[in-house]
């Protein structure tokens, strides 16, 4: 049923592509673009005729080899590459028959006595339309009455190949025994062969239509068809596919209708029915306004039923939705003003529960976020800018969303108000100030997405504003020192705040609850700093040393002093002192008296802390070898490998804080060893030690930071509190290239605008699929990555390590396996697996995906045409996923 539902499909495209209006007797036929022959060039050995009648002026034509006439000069014989030009219809063949009386034209091609090769075949174009081939073809050009034998035209990744083909003085076109095929051989390896067909303005009417493969007639036919040909986007139903689920059952998948509102606007209402009960509706939309703005609208909804009847799974169904929409401007629709659109949300629960909408993409799947964006910006010539924007972050293993309702900004970008634009000479030095100003409002909402909807959830919104006002100027000193002198000012606005009420006990510690506080508070803060850079340069040249030439090594230091006053005093600014129930004052762990931050949960925390009187200080190292290139064949070619690319440390040194005066030293950096291999890598160094303390009475010891440097005891080195490392790799550097610049053309392609959803969501699957790219000219590839990272905090350690690889190999010229995969450190297992088999059969393609083991085990066959045109002929059978019954 499913091939037949395609070939009735793919049978009604092949015939409303022959379509006719009032159009020249060959624009049917005429799209296969054929270089034509250059008449130009003057050749004495050409003879060219015109005749003298008001009708004949308009025919012209020329031969190479001969010209014949008859002997009342009404039949012109053209013999050898002639050609016959008549309006805008042209005609190359290796004989053409013009009679000029009767006004018709017979042209065909010739057999080589050499090769016995039927050469020289007839080659027509009409008007603005490309050309098309034919065995023979007869044509009147006063009454656009044709016949064509043996027609060979292309036509939208379609070829239309052999029968014949008459066109009638009424427009009417009376097609049989025409093949059509997207195979592009001249002998196709499939097609579908319409017998006999009438096209007409306003319809179509065919006799048997019926596929043939490799010469072979097949039963997949149909008696006759009847097709309107409204010549618009029209309405209609839309068939069911069926096929079978290993947990919901069978089931009729994505019936509907589809309606066709305007040629701006569409829209297609779907429908899965299972067996078990389970159902899922989906609207999806698309609209586009040329020049202006395109996009996309897609809701699911789905009610599951998992595991036996009777079961608590089963009486209550999990009901699951997942909405998006993309929206995109075109950029000269109104320059300076953006508006863009990418939501992407929907219940925790949908991919899992849906199997990814039936897809079973493993990727899909094991997503674990969400996150969606509306914004509108607009920028003025003067720099300033602002901008709108509402979005949401999802985490799906933890339930928690957060929603912005709405963000905006406005951003006044820095200018020197004390200097000129006529200004004539160097700036001095209180021309080099500059100021700048930037707004940050927000409205937003953490919680959970069941308690999202609930009543009081819109009542958790938090709402604020932030201003900074940064001030600088900068200049450089004795010539390679640069330096910079600034402060910045910040200041919160907040329309709830908190308030914290603490419960002490005898044991000394304490409990506290937070109340939240309707109404405005303010908040200021402050900072003066000043900055100093340059760059080091060292450079080591060897001579006998093989092909090492040079060791480069640039360094950049920088030192800064920042200085703030003290805003956490209780009782001025935001903080407030911590009593308990009894009016008494909260200690914390090193015996001061405990404060808090009214703004601490608001939208708009700010950056108040306690006085701070610091330096920072920072090293950035970059290390390259120069070395002899193998490629260069002169033998005096160089080229540099980057052994460290930015190894920075960094830190500060705060001389008014009461204990841990140094901050821990954060180290990163990047290798890189060969062309294939790289490094990236990060750590943090502390430099204080740690005290123990042991609980007799529950046996368990704890760490505390202490206020003691490592090296004071015992000349330690600082604690190495975390490092990790990645890298990834690959075999096949060229397999590498290649993929990249397939990903490059999908993106490419998915920001084309005018797509289907059908065709959307097929390039979003290939990016998002590792092994969608099957290029059979790499005969194989492996690649693999890997991440490392190493934590110690307080004495607790952890470690985690993540590897994933994939690859594939060619079995033959045209078999390719494919495989991606990975292995769980924690759990001591691969992680799910995915194989694919694929198979080139010229135009058709054949591709199996194994999922051997998991949750969503599954596979799937699938036999296609490879041409867009006929996606829908296709063979597959599919084994679905089985749920854990609960």
């Amino acid at each position: 049923m499913k091939l037949l539902k395609s070939s009735i499909l793919l049978i009604s495209v092949i015939l409303l592509t022959h379509g006719v209006g009032k159009a020249n007797a060959f624009s049917h036929f005429s799209l296969q673009q054929i270089i034509q022959q250059d008449t130009s060039k003057k050749d004495t050995t050409k003879k060219i005729g015109k005749n003298n009648s008001d009708l004949d002026q308009k025919v012209e034509y020329k031969a190479e080899d001969s010209v014949r006439l008859s002997k009342d000069k009404s039949i012109v014989y053209l013999y050898g590459n002639a050609r016959v030009v008549y309006g805008d219809f042209e005609l190359d063949a290796a004989y053409i028959k013009y009679d000029k009386k009767n006004n018709t034209i017979f042209a065909r091609g010739t057999t080589d006595p050499k090769t016995k090769r039927y050469i020289g075949k007839p080659i027509f174009k009409s008007g603005v339309e490309g050309t098309a081939i034919a065995d023979s073809l007869y044509y009147n050009s006063e009454t656009t009455r044709a016949k064509v034998f043996g027609v060979f035209s292309e036509q939208e990744g379609g070829y239309f190949s052999g029968g014949q083909s008459k066109k009638q003085i009424d427009d009417e076109l009376h097609v049989k025994n025409v093949m059509y095929s997207t195979c592009n051989l001249p002998h196709p390896h499939f097609g579908l062969m319409i017998s006999k067909g009438v096209v007409t303005e306003k319809q179509i009417v065919t006799g048997p239509v019926y596929m043939v493969i490799e010469d072979v007639p097949t039963p997949f036919a149909l008696p006759f068809a009847f097709f309107p040909k409204p010549n618009k986007r029209t309405s209609g139903l839309i068939l069911p596919t069926p096929g079978e689920d290993a947990t919901r059952g069978f089931f009729l998948q994505n019936a509907g209708y589809y309606l066709g509102l305007n040629d701006y606007w569409d829209a297609k209402f779907l429908g899965t029915i299972y067996t078990n009960g389970s159902y899922e509706t989906s609207l999806l939309s698309n609209y586009i306004k040329r020049y202006k703005y395109s996009g996309n609208v897609n809701f699911n909804y789905s009610s599951t039923k998992n595991g036996l009847e009777g079961t608590e799974a089963f009486r209550n169904p999990a009901k699951v939705f997942h909405l998006t929409w993309s929206h995109s401007q075109n950029a000269n629709a109104k320059p300076g003003t953006t508006f863009s659109a990418s939501v992407n949300l929907g219940s925790s629960t949908y991919y899992t529960a849906t199997a990814a909408n039936a897809s079973y993409d493993q990727r899909a799947i094991a997503n674990n976020t969400m996150s969606s964006s509306i914004s509108y910006a607009k920028a003025y010539p003067n720099g300033m800018n602002y901008s709108l924007s509402l979005g949401s972050d999802q985490t799906l293993s933890t339930k928690d969303i957060s929603v912005r309702l709405p963000q905006a900004t406005f951003n006044v970008p820095t200018f020197s108000p004390f200097d000129s634009k006529n200004r004539v000479g160097e700036q001095k030095w209180y021309q080099k100030i500059t100021i700048g100003y930037g707004l940050q409002g927000n409205n937003s909402i953490s919680t959970k997405d069941s308690l999202l909807f609930q009543n009081d959830g819109l009542k958790r919104l938090k709402s604020g504003f932030s201003h900074t006002i940064p001030v600088s100027m900068s200049f450089t000193a004795l010539k390679y020192l640069n330096f910079s002198l600034g402060g910045t000012y910040n200041e919160v606005w907040n329309f709830q705040t908190t308030r914290n009420r603490y419960t002490s006990f005898a044991d000394g510690t304490y409990t506290y609850r937070t109340d939240t506080i309707s109404g405005f508070k303010r908040a200021g803060s402050y900072n003066l700093s000043t900055s100093m850079s340059t760059k080091i340069y060292g450079k080591k040249e060897f001579k006998n040393l093989g092909n090492i030439k040079a060791l480069r090594h640039v360094m950049t230091p920088n030192v800064s002093f920042s200085y703030s006053p003290d805003f956490t005093k209780a009782g001025s600014g935001p903080y407030l002192a911590a009593i308990d129930q009894n009016g008494r004052p909260i200690l914390d762990s090193y015996g001061q008296d405990l404060k808090y931050s009214i703004l601490e949960n608001s939208a708009f925390p700010g950056s108040f802390s306690g006085k701070s009187a610091s330096i920072g200080f920072g090293l950035d190292n970059t290390v390259e070898l120069k070395v002899k290139s193998s490629k260069d064949t002169t033998g005096t070619g160089e080229r540099k490998i980057p052994i460290i690319q930015g190894l920075s440390i960094s830190g500060s040194y705060n001389f008014l804080a009461q204990r841990n005066k140094l901050s821990t030293l954060g180290f990163s950096g990047r290798s890189q060893f060969t062309d294939k291999l790289g490094i990236n890598y990060s750590g943090t160094l502390d430099p204080y030690a740690l005290d123990s303390q042991l609980d007799t009475a529950s046996g368990v010891r704890t760490y505390i930071r202490s206020n003691t440097f490592t090296w004071r005891r015992g000349g330690r080195l600082p604690r190495l509190t975390s490092i990790g490392f990645s890298f990834d790799y690959s075999l096949n550097p060229e397999a590498l290239k290649r993929k990249n610049e397939a990903n490059d053309k999908l993106d490419a392609a998915s920001k084309k605008k005018g797509l289907t959803d059908i065709q959307s969501e097929q390039l979003a699957a290939i990016s998002r699929d590792p092994n969608a790219f099957v290029d059979f000219n790499i005969p194989w590839n492996f690649s693999f990555s890997y991440s490392f990272q190493y934590t110690n905090d307080l004495g607790i350690s952890r470690v985690s390590n993540t590897l994933n690889f994939n690859g594939d190999v060619n079995l033959t010229p045209k078999w390719k396996v494919t495989f991606n995969s990975g292995y769980d450190f924690e759990n001591n297992g691969l992680t799910p697996m995915n194989i694919g088999i694929y198979r080139d059969l010229h135009c058709w393609d054949m591709s199996i995906n194994w999922v051997p083991y998991g949750a969503y085990r599954s596979y799937s066959v699938t036999i296609k045409v490879k041409a867009s045109i006929l996606q829908d002929l296709k063979l597959s059978k599919r084994q679905g996923f089985y749920n854990t019954y609960q």
